[in-house]
């Protein structure tokens, strides 16, 4: 099996759950809120088409280490205000004084490092977008149909991104439909 259940799989696994709003079984971290219904829904596994989507969704899972998807879901919104809708060019630029603004900003997680962390991909995004025409157009050329491919996509992302280790770039590459998101058996999508 070339990936574990581990920490990003766990929450995601589930028993029978069926909404009492639509009456769909879901995954039973998507049950729990509308919020994460919406997100397994429509978003969960499904390709991203613009390199600020793309940003948005990694920053979205480094945001997430050690703390409850939830969490994220909820501030999301207010990220998207700070960084800018994450166009990479504008998130790239981001100094110092953005930095300690977004440590003062209770809306979003103030962790430093992942603040950073996401200016730092953000420029990584524009050197790619530099070599290739866009984040997306590399990204797309990745291949990941064989255990061997997506074996190779964590060394990968953990050297050319920060805060990138295997277990988020796992959902960062289930979350974007890059590799498949793995629903519980029951799940009406899986």
């Amino acid at each position: 099996m070339p990936f574990p259940l581990d920490a990003c799989t766990i929450p995601r696994m589930a028993t029978k759950m069926v909404d009492p709003n639509d009456g769909l079984i879901r995954c039973k971290w998507a049950s729990k809120d509308s919020l994460q219904a919406t997100y397994h829904d429509h978003e969960w596994g499904k390709p991203i088409r613009t390199d600020a989507g793309h940003l948005e969704r990694m920053a979205l899972e480094v945001f997430q280490c050690g703390l409850s998807w939830r969490i994220v879901l909820t501030k999301r919104d207010a990220f998207r205000e700070r960084f800018k809708g994450f166009d990479p060019a504008v998130v790239a630029r981001f100094g110092k004084r953005e930095i300690e603004k977004l440590c003062a900003d209770a809306a979003i997680i103030r962790n430093r490092a992942k603040l950073e962390a996401i200016v730092s991909n953000a420029k990584v995004f524009l050197n790619l977008a530099d070599a290739h025409g866009t984040y997306l157009k590399w990204f797309n050329a990745l291949p990941a149909k064989t255990p061997k491919d997506r074996a190779a996509l964590y060394p990968l992302f953990k050297s050319t991104f920060k805060f990138m280790g295997p277990e988020t770039t796992k959902c960062y590459l289930m979350g974007v439909g890059k590799i498949d998101a793995e629903h519980e058996p029951t799940c009406y999508r899986a």
